[in-house]
């Protein structure tokens, strides 16, 4: 921190830096995440949704692939692994496309990218993951229609 200004020469700053409320509900935010089981739960949505979407996908006969990193995931159209930026832009962009407006339709708001994350949060319910799956399917067979 000695290098950050005003002692050092590295200026940081920031829409909320310093920010008194903003700062209260960090410290509020870390200490539900060292709640036990926290990240366990984060895991099963993330696992939910996931093998949800995929099996939504594989229904109407597309290959889509779902990877994720704690509580983050995204959706490519591929059947290949996606592994990094070299196999994820071999994925078929314009599906995503098509991806993106059929869930938005149906209020589910997604990044308009595929090279961007969804997150996943402790305030997701099973009714929400479970409606995303839904919609999800309803998705993939307009998609096919």
């Amino acid at each position: 921190m000695e290098h950050v200004a005003p002692l050092g020469g590295v200026y940081q700053a920031g829409t909320l830096s310093g920010n008194p409320l903003a700062m209260t509900a960090g410290l509020a935010t870390l200490r539900i995440l060292e709640g036990e089981g926290v990240y366990e739960s984060l895991n099963q949505k993330i696992q939910f949704l996931c093998e949800g979407v995929k099996q939504a996908a594989s229904e109407s006969g597309i290959s889509v692939q779902c990877p994720h990193v704690g509580a983050m995931f995204t959706v490519f159209f591929t059947s290949s692994p996606v592994e990094d930026y070299l196999t994820a832009k071999e994925s078929d962009t314009e599906a995503f496309a098509r991806y993106f407006v059929l869930m938005l339709e149906q209020g589910i708001y997604l990044p308009p990218s595929q090279f961007e994350a969804v997150f996943v949060s402790l305030a997701h319910s099973q009714d929400d993951l479970e409606a995303t799956v839904a919609a999800a399917r309803t998705t993939f067979k307009k998609m096919r229609a």
